[in-house]
């Protein structure tokens, strides 16, 4: 039973993080659809990778909260 709450736990932990992460990546498109201003590349232009990376992070959410919300 401890197994199983512990991927639980972590499973949530994943959800969150993932929720997080889709909302900073439509708050950043809206910011770059109404105003020009992508707020990833300022904060993290000055690192590509970190850049790209967070994109990546980004889309892999967006996969992660589309699953969980048709698995349930």
């Amino acid at each position: 039973m401890g197994a199983f709450r512990g991927d639980l736990m972590a499973k949530n932990v994943i959800e969150q993080v993932a929720q997080w992460l889709v909302i900073i990546g439509g708050l950043n498109w809206g910011l770059v659809g109404a105003f020009s201003f992508n707020l990833v590349e300022k904060v993290f232009g000055a690192w590509p990778v970190v850049v790209k990376l967070v994109y990546i992070l980004v889309g892999l959410s967006a996969l992660w909260v589309l699953y969980a919300m048709f698995k349930k």
